[in-house]
């Protein structure tokens, strides 16, 4: 089983938000579960990977039933990918 998970780096910013992801990871363990795929990111590390792509290859994203490298996604992907984004950050 498969568990994907987006977050932004402000809900891990503090011991409280770190101990609601460790008791998530442990939970979903204990319920048999055999994967989790985090992505932790921002509008403005979005925005910095689209100016500068060479630096940030290795930056793979939640797209819509699956995930790939954001500088591999079109410029149109992009953008609806950092709306998706800046959406969650309100």
């Amino acid at each position: 089983t498969l568990l994907n998970q987006k977050f932004t780096p402000q809900l891990l910013a503090d011991d409280t938000g770190l101990k609601g992801l460790k008791d998530l990871v442990r939970s979903y363990f204990k319920l048999m579960g055999h994967h989790i795929q985090f992505n932790v990111v921002t509008a403005d590390l979005l925005r910095e990977a689209q100016a500068q792509p060479g630096k940030y290859r290795d930056l793979i994203v939640r797209v819509a039933g699956y995930s790939d490298y954001f500088v591999d996604c079109s410029s149109e992907l992009q953008n609806e990918i950092i709306r998706r984004t800046e959406h969650q950050e309100l």
